[in-house]
């Protein structure tokens, strides 16, 4: 006569359990919007207030090819794809830190301000050069 086998309910709810997503989408209320706008492309990320990044999106990857990606169209476009998913994840505030000096700019500017997402602080970090390069040297003296 074989011996019935006793199956414990946990062992039976760890086959059956439902498999859920790992990664799951985390609240953000406070956040960091950096925007690089160069004369060629506008690239927008979205971060939390430790620095890792939520989101992000640039004019290539929302369709725009060549010259169309630096025009201030692809950056509002860019940065209202960029700012639906934090919205959708609870972003209320956020810092923008607006680097370069593309012509997308002030459009990437207006797409954050129309979004919902009140701004804590605008700032500026476009690197400027206060004395330039160093200059070769004399080649012959």
């Amino acid at each position: 006569m074989a011996k019935t086998i006793r199956r414990y309910s946990s062992f039976r709810n760890s086959r059956n359990r439902r498999i859920r997503s790992r990664k799951s989408a985390r609240k953000i209320p406070k956040g960091i919007i950096h925007v690089q706008a160069s004369f060629s492309n506008t690239i927008v990320t979205v971060t939390d207030v430790g620095g890792r990044v939520v989101t992000s999106a640039s004019a290539g990857a929302c369709g725009f090819k060549g010259k169309r990606r630096g025009t201030p169209f692809a950056a509002q476009t860019t940065t209202e794809n960029a700012i639906r998913t934090v919205v959708a994840q609870g972003m209320h505030r956020a810092v923008v830190l607006i680097k370069g000096v593309g012509r997308g700019r002030d459009a990437a500017l207006r797409a954050i301000c129309r979004s919902g997402v009140r701004l804590h602080f605008l700032r500026d970090r476009t690197p400027l050069p206060h004395n330039g390069c160093r200059p070769p040297k004399k080649r012959r003296t």
